[in-house]
């Protein structure tokens, strides 16, 4: 009973987190170093065929020299040994230079390439499981898994790569060794499997204790790291005197960092106190044994020599064995979180059919509700709304009403919690995202811009399909056509100065009109503008959404405010309150209903007059 509940409890703190055990994990990377390295195997069995020679050979060589020197064979017969021993070091010292070199950077390869997949998968999977934290740590432990030679995927490769090595060698000191007596091999095995079990469960111990607790830790950190050296964040640093404040919250975060690495040193010195005292015991052991056969007479100064340093040799590789064992088997814990991450199933598959080309598109919310990630309440409830084709419709109502989670259902960037959402007639489940996001030109509230060239961040597509002289159209539309020729290059000028120092920043202001430009260039059946106006006061709101208006001709046009600059020309007007939708109809209508709407509008109609340009609200 009380083991089923530890179950459920560690089920409880780690809801996605799954364990394969290490020769799944080993398959599944053997898999993938097939896949994107096929060499690597043969680079692996060339290291498994060359390091006993490497590791013996000079053993050998100090036995026979010492036996000739005994037995007076002549210079000659020592010259020969030294020259032939010479030419194999040189064979394979020049095999294992050429192996380490080229496997080094085709491991770091595979990685690279896993870790491709796994940043496409967080960019495909719903976009609702970036908002869960619990999805977010297990996309930072998947993280670390593959941004380090020495741990994770890759730190599971190489460690396999070396096991299967030394594991070899240690099979050639098996040979050697079980000549001079077999218990000597039986000793050293088992000290070295004492030294194994203590490692392994340190290592269980430091992943539980250390690095586990971490990963939010991890997220937290990059975030902090983002809020001090962002741009965007520089002038409120400055112009609140956030700088102590910021470095007392980073001091904060570094010393939970320090205890739990405190606590790694202490776990792993026990550790090493064990390794190096049963080291000593193995060394102590051999010589005695060793010493008592010399004495006897028993075995020839040559052979003393041979099986004194095979003993070590032997010894040392039996422990990196073990230890590469036990390296195996906590980076394949590494790996189940890199794994538990990929076989989340996040939506990234997209499965479906094409959403059908036609000349409408008509959307119906059927009783959609939703609700975040760990919250009780609904953020919608119940909604029942249509949008016909080529109709205008205004989103209004206060912050936190609902109006962007409506927006990100009608974008299936989340999924209803209950009811469902058709395109004309049919639930839109039924579609690839892929094909259903390119009905829609979505413009929000908060721009992003990348490190790309003007055009590009307005066609969003690589330079091969950029229509420059129609992205430039686009901006000369929006509003942007003085900005334009002002800039060095033109629609060529790269954006932000991430990449390339010359970089452009824009405004807020401007990056909204570029972002209205992206929306144009897209040429979507349905456009989405998601307060990205705020920034802007009152009347040029107005002003721009009329503006707007008129350039995307007969299109549907779905308009989200807090305020309300669009609502007059706009065919429909949904108000939200608390998740709910508890008006719609015309601007008209709800105006004469003298309800939730009309009280927020005449508290607004006076933002919405300009006696010297004659822009007057219909009051």
């Amino acid at each position: 009973m009380k083991k089923k509940e530890k179950e459920k409890e560690e089920e409880k703190k780690n809801p996605y987190h799954k364990e394969y055990g290490l020769f799944s994990n080993i398959a599944y990377l053997w898999k993938a170093m097939v896949r994107f390295q096929p060499k690597l195997p043969f680079m692996i069995l060339l290291g498994m065929i060359g390091e006993p020679f490497m590791q013996y050979l000079w053993t050998f060589l100090s036995k026979f020299i010492i036996d000739v020197i005994a037995e007076n064979g002549g210079v000659d017969r020592l010259l020969r040994i030294i020259l032939l021993f010479a030419v194999l070091q040189l064979a394979t010292t020049m095999l294992g230079t050429y192996r380490n070199r080229d496997m080094w950077t085709r491991f770091i390869n595979v990685r690279q390439r896993l870790m491709s997949l796994k940043n496409h998968k967080v960019m495909t999977m719903n976009f609702q499981h970036l908002e869960d934290a619990e999805v977010m740590d297990c996309y930072q432990m998947a993280g670390r898994a593959c941004n380090s030679n020495d741990i994770g995927v890759e730190g599971l490769l190489r460690s396999l790569a070396n096991c299967l090595i030394n594991l070899t060698v240690t099979l050639a000191g098996i040979l050697i060794l079980g000549t001079l007596h077999p218990a000597i091999v039986l000793i050293m095995f088992l000290l070295a499997g004492i030294q194994f079990i203590v490692r392994d469960r340190v290592n269980k111990k430091a992943k539980e204790k250390v690095w586990d607790p971490l990963a939010t830790w991890w997220r937290k950190e990059f975030y902090m790291q983002d809020a001090t050296t962002n741009f965007g964040a520089a002038k409120d640093i400055r112009m609140f005197g956030l700088k102590d404040w910021l470095l007392a919250k980073y001091r904060d975060l570094q010393a939970i960092r320090y205890e739990k690495q405190k606590l790694n040193e202490k776990i792993w010195f026990v550790s090493a106190l064990c390794s190096n005292l049963l080291f000593t015991a193995a060394q102590g052991a051999v010589y005695a044994w060793m010493i008592a056969k010399v004495a006897r007479g028993e075995i020839t100064p040559g052979n003393f020599s041979l099986y004194l340093t095979s003993s070590m040799t032997f010894y040392n590789y039996i422990v990196q064995v073990l230890r590469g064992i036990s390296d195996l088997l906590a980076k394949s814990r590494e790996v189940d979180d890199f794994r538990s991450f990929m076989d989340f199933e996040g939506g990234d598959l997209d499965e479906g059919e094409d959403v059908p080309a036609t000349s409408s598109y008509r959307f119906e919310f059927r009783n959609v509700s939703f609700q975040y990630p760990k919250s009780d309440a609904y953020a919608l409830k119940k909604l029942t709304l249509t949008l016909e084709p080529g109709e205008r419709l205004a989103v209004v109502g206060l912050n936190g009403a609902g109006k962007s989670t409506f927006i990100k259902l009608l974008l299936r960037l989340y999924e209803p919690a209950e009811g469902e959402i058709l395109l004309n007639g049919v639930n839109v489940n039924r579609y690839t995202r892929r094909s259903y996001y390119r009905l829609f030109a979505p413009v929000f509230q908060d721009v992003e811009l990348f490190a790309f060239p003007l055009s590009e961040n307005i066609s969003m597509q690589e330079p091969a399909d950029t229509d420059k002289d129609r992205a430039l159209e686009c901006l000369v539309k929006s509003g942007l056509e003085e900005k334009i020729k002002e800039l060095p290059a033109g629609v060529d000028t790269e954006v932000l100065k991430v990449i390339h120092d010359d970089g452009t920043d824009f405004s807020g202001g401007e990056k909204q009109k570029i972002a209205l430009a992206r929306a144009l260039y897209k040429e979507a059946p349905v456009v989405v503008l998601d307060e990205p106006t705020a920034a802007l006061d009152a009347l040029a709101e107005s002003k721009l959404y009329q503006d707007f208006d008129e350039l995307i001709g007969k299109k549907s046009a779905v308009y989200i405010s807090h305020r309300l600059s669009s609502t007059q020309f706009c065919d429909h007007v949904a108000m939200f309150e608390e998740g709910a939708l508890v008006e719609y109809g015309t601007h008209k209508e709800l105006l004469e209903k003298d309800g939730a709407y009309a009280k927020m509008f005449h508290t607004q109609a006076q933002y919405y007059v300009e006696d010297a340009e004659g822009v007057t609200a219909d009051v």
